[in-house]
């Protein structure tokens, strides 16, 4: 089943409702946010869940049609340029030199380099890695943040991540790039974890907004003065009340990267 939903003031609020109905994923098609469930979902749930972040969506539902997925799924995924790095998957990477390859997976996480979040922090990444740092990938789903940051000179990343289905192909990712044991996926909670593989020197964060508003202190206690943090999964039109929570923390804007309607952006720890 795939919906189409556009939202009215509440786009941020929708995202979250869709993968707390179970999305695995979402795709942005101009005003719209599309994705998809298993034919026995609960259509109901679902546009409950929507209603109740945006009483003003719109919002469709489809059957899909009956296709081979696994084709279809590799079909729409590409390789990337970005920067001092290529991302790819398995299967498009034969030929390319590993020490600037970052292959990923697909899988059920995000991270593919297919999503403009992606994709921006790997953008400002090459600006903060310093040979030797310690670097923590916070929401790290796929590992790719993680992955790209050691084949950039980083010594060691933690890849934190909450969803335990995401573990186990975060898990080969770093297998099949060649850094398992600098590389360590952890699976749990950001607001416990990160303060026991702190101190490190950077952190990335590809998390919606209302979820890394309250992360912002744990960052800062998990940096030392001056280090910096790459955060992403932002969208333009939040700029001003981001911007607004940064200053009161003390944070203060170094780099950003748009792409789209998305927005990631380097702060230096206060």
């Amino acid at each position: 089943m795939t919906f189409r939903i556009v939202p009215g003031l509440e786009r941020e609020a929708v995202v979250a409702a869709l993968f707390e109905v179970g999305a695995q994923a979402v795709q942005e098609d101009g005003a719209a946010i599309v994705t998809s469930f298993p034919p026995d979902v609960d259509v109901a749930r679902v546009r409950a869940a929507v209603r109740a972040a945006d009483a003003t969506a719109s919002i469709g539902a489809s059957t899909m049609p009956d296709v081979n997925w696994s084709e279809a799924w590799r079909d729409q995924i590409t390789s990337h340029d970005v920067g001092a790095l290529v991302i790819t998957p398995p299967w498009l990477a034969n030929g390319m030199d590993p020490a600037h390859t970052v292959i990923i997976d697909p899988g059920m996480a995000f991270g593919t380099g297919d999503h403009p979040t992606t994709r921006g922090v790997l953008r400002l990444m090459p600006h903060f890695i310093t040979p030797g740092i310690t670097v923590a990938d916070l929401g790290a789903g796929s590992a790719a943040l993680a992955i790209a940051a050691i084949k950039l000179g980083a010594s060691r990343a933690a890849a934190i991540e909450l969803d335990v289905d995401a573990i186990g192909n975060a898990e080969s990712n770093v297998e099949a790039n060649g850094v398992v044991g600098r590389v360590q996926v952890i699976q749990g909670d950001a607001t416990t974890l990160l303060p026991l593989v702190a101190p490190v020197g950077l952190i990335f964060a590809n998390i919606i907004s209302s979820i890394l508003i309250p992360l912002l202190p744990v960052m800062a206690a998990a940096l030392p003065a001056g280090a910096h943090a790459i955060l992403s999964g932002l969208l333009v039109e939040e700029q001003p009340q981001l911007r607004a929570h940064f200053a009161a923390g003390g944070w203060q804007e170094v780099s950003d990267d748009v792409e789209g309607s998305w927005w990631s952006v380097a702060l230096r720890r206060p």
